[in-house]
């Protein structure tokens, strides 16, 4: 396909994603109290993540060598992208369901991406209570933290972190989802990178083995949603002998994330076999 013809593509599957979160999102602030509820029962669910990290530190000075505020700022990056890309992409974990009880059908005759019309299914705004817990551990890390020289390079890596974090947790989404064309019933595959994905990132990287910090950066290199950008900004060495220039490369993972994803999709959905329902 041209290039022109790809450009098309994606800006009508852009399109077709918007007016269908929108149509959900009116549907959604229909029920304005039930929305309310639901947004502050996800902020508050998971913030009992960081409540046991607070704990901890109640026993503790330093974990694997970092203070409470450096702790809380690799928590707030990783989980506030985790939040905006389960928003953005989270429903993809249904494909499975769709693939087994012939729902998907009807999404193939429509007139516009797959990708596009699963993402945006059922699009809940609650998730944004998982971003904004993860926002708010960030602002008060930024408070807490001391010893951090705050260049202009450095307050500009915060919102490219979340940036590339966000579409590098969307990107595993979409693999996820691409999975379950094979797989089917494969939800908890997709949740073991992503949700536990996240879990990892949000403590330091000195805890875990050096075998686990070398697969998750050069393997499957979760390191650059935050461990690595984030080492750079604190002024702190990474565990592994890594240039310093890899703290830049978010932007460019994130991308290879999504060359890989776009790929695995396209390749799942040829895969597919209806039902005949």
């Amino acid at each position: 396909m041209p290039v022109r013809g790809r450009l098309a593509l994606a800006r009508d599957g852009f399109r077709a994603y918007g007016l269908i979160a929108m149509m959900w999102v009116r549907s959604t602030m229909a029920y304005r109290t039930s929305f309310a509820l639901t947004t502050l029962g996800s902020f508050l669910a998971t913030g009992l993540d960081f409540v046991a990290v607070l704990l901890m530190f109640r026993h503790v000075d330093r974990l694997g060598g970092f203070s409470l505020g450096e702790v809380a700022f690799l928590y707030g990056v990783a989980g506030a992208a985790l939040g905006i890309g389960d928003l953005a992409m989270g429903t993809m974990g249904k494909v499975g369901q769709r693939v087994r009880d012939g729902t998907l059908d009807t999404l193939l005759v429509r007139p516009a991406p797959v990708l596009a019309q699963l993402a945006a299914d059922h699009f809940a705004l609650r998730r944004l209570g998982r971003a904004g817990q993860g926002l708010g551990v960030l602002a008060y890390a930024v408070v807490q933290v001391d010893g951090v020289e705050w260049t202009a390079l450095k307050v500009a890596m915060v919102p490219m972190m979340l940036v590339s974090g966000a579409a590098i947790f969307a990107a595993l989404f979409t693999m996820g989802g691409a999975f379950q064309f094979l797989a089917q019933d494969a939800a908890e595959v997709q949740s073991a990178f992503t949700f536990g994905g996240n879990a990892l990132l949000s403590y330091p990287p000195t805890v875990f083995a050096k075998d686990l910090v070398r697969g998750v950066t050069f393997v499957l290199p979760l390191a650059f949603v935050n461990w690595i950008p984030v080492m750079y900004v604190l002024g702190r060495p990474y565990p592994l002998d890594v240039p310093e220039w890899f703290a830049f490369l978010p932007p460019v993972v994130a991308v290879g994330f999504w060359v890989v994803a776009g790929l695995l999709w396209r390749a799942g959905v040829r895969t597919y076999r209806s039902t005949g329902s």
